[in-house]
């Protein structure tokens, strides 16, 4: 199983390259960038940072872990399936309340 750690804002600081990261400035562009490199999908880094934005980082990192201990073809496909599905789990829990 494949296990990830939240970094402190401090290790972030001291990984940040001025000249190389100069358009990343926020939190949810990082996260993104993180996520179109693990899926070796950097051409469309912008779906990445959009996907990091409007979701959850929670709900971001189920859905990741889910595809990494998968051995799925397409894992973006199913990286997307699952965030998909647990998006509507999320809403059906709220319309309950």
């Amino acid at each position: 199983m494949h296990k990830l750690t939240m970094k402190s804002i401090s290790q972030i600081l001291i990984g940040f390259n001025p000249t190389k990261d100069k358009y990343i400035s926020r939190d949810f562009q990082s996260y993104g960038i993180y996520l179109a490199e693990q899926f070796n999908d950097y051409k469309n880094r912008g779906m990445w940072i959009r996907l990091a934005k409007m979701n959850h980082r929670s709900v971001l990192e189920k859905a990741y872990s889910f595809v990494i201990d998968s051995n799925a073809d397409n894992k973006i496909a199913l990286f997307l399936w699952k965030l998909k599905q647990l998006k509507g789990e999320i809403t059906a829990k709220a319309k309950q309340k």
